[in-house]
């Protein structure tokens, strides 16, 4: 009897553990989740990120799915809000019983998130955001795509300040984590080669006035001033420097490259360099490839697509590689094997080439600089990797 209840509970035992493996799989479907702002202060990115990733979706199953399997795609909105991002997270995981969470938006939501996912085995693939917690400390569970800000300023930096001539440098950065680490890149970025931050402004989020910071830069005569900002204090800090005849060299970050900045800002955005890796997508643009899926893009969702679709599309893609790699028998341990030996090639938006290993979840820390050139950026710049 004893031996017969022992192979009883083994018999249960065996498809709980396979269900627990493969959350999310079944025969003829993968569940993947994102969690994006939908309605609150950078919903125009979380948006787009979600019509991207349903872009590239649709493709694929089109094509017949992965490995014979459809993708279906959950999306929760966290509003931008780390507490949303937490209810979020654990909807996608405990009730839709996602396999993945993927192109997640926002720092401060995927650290709240993470713990979430982490403790029911989710990855968090792909992030939409260039922190360095993304991929450290590490975990087996996290992917990660964006050069983080650090590096963008660290190596774009004291190159663009050698290049301008330029003999003081200034910056003004959001009062957080997100502003401290572009200046912390940018400090230590130009004590390579000998230059000190003469002048250093910060703001708080939701701040709308930036004349006392730009005024403090001007009094300092500073010709180069590194931007911490996003959208409105990009925008606003540009816009009271030239009305009052200040006009230094502007680098932001990629937080800065965004079409918003010249469709809200207008010619006196003209000029403002911004650290980037995938170029934005215009429907004219040169490229035939890109001007092609910008087109296919419009027609499918009547908008115009942007730099976060192609995070959005990108995210996705990566995914589908590693599932397809991970072959017909997809688990969490069968998907981080295939990734843990992934190479991905540079693709037409001209990413740099990822590669990733057992211990390196950040694919690329590569950047480039684009230039915004009569209301469109132009990309200015080779890729650079900061020197180890």
């Amino acid at each position: 009897m004893k031996h017969t209840l022992t192979a009883l509970a083994l018999v249960v035992a065996a498809p709980l553990a396979l269900a627990q493996a493969t959350q999310g799989v079944s025969k003829n479907e993968i569940v993947i989740g994102s969690i994006q702002d939908l309605s609150g202060p950078i919903a125009g990115f979380g948006k787009q990120v979600r019509l991207g990733m349903m872009l590239r979706v649709d493709e694929a199953n089109e094509q017949g799915g992965v490995n014979g399997r459809k993708l279906r795609l959950i999306v929760e909105d966290s509003a931008y809000d780390p507490r949303k991002a937490v209810l979020a997270a654990q909807k996608l995981v405990n009730q839709d019983k996602v396999f993945a969470v993927v192109g997640h938006i926002g720092t401060a939501q995927n650290m709240a998130a993470m713990p979430v996912q982490f403790e029911k085995n989710v990855l968090n693939f792909f992030p939409v955001t260039a922190a360095r917690q993304m991929y450290e400390p590490f975990h087996r569970l996290k992917y990660s795509f964006a050069a983080p800000y650090y590096d963008q300023m660290l190596i774009a930096a004291p190159m663009l300040y050698k290049q301008k001539n330029a003999t003081k440098a200034c910056t003004m950065y959001q009062d957080d984590e997100f502003g401290l680490e572009v200046m912390r890149g940018a400090e230590d970025g130009l004590k390579t080669i000998g230059v000190t931050l003469a002048e250093k402004t910060t703001y708080k989020r939701g701040a709308t006035d930036f004349s006392s910071q730009v005024a403090r830069m001007k009094a300092a005569g500073c010709d180069f001033v590194v931007l911490g900002t996003i959208i409105r204090e990009t925008i606003g800090a540009i816009a009271e420097a030239r009305k009052t005849g200040f006009n230094p060299t502007f680098l932001g970050s990629s937080a800065a490259y965004t079409d918003l900045i010249h469709k809200l800002g207008g010619k006196a955005m003209d000029g403002l360099y911004a650290t980037m890796t995938v170029q934005h997508p215009y429907l004219d643009d040169t490229s035939r490839e890109i001007s092609f899926w910008a087109n296919k893009y419009k027609t499918k969702f009547n908008e115009d697509p942007t730099v976060f679709s192609v995070y959005g599309y990108n995210a996705v893609d990566a995914f589908i590689r590693a599932a397809t790699k991970a072959g017909p028998n997809l688990t969490t341990d069968s998907f981080i094997k295939a990734m843990d030996s992934m190479t991905i090639p540079p693709d037409i938006f001209g990413s740099a080439e990822m590669t990733f290993s057992p211990t390196k979840r950040l694919g690329s820390n590569a950047t480039r600089l684009s230039q915004l050139q009569d209301a469109r950026w132009k990309v200015v710049s080779d890729y650079m990797t900061p020197k180890k």
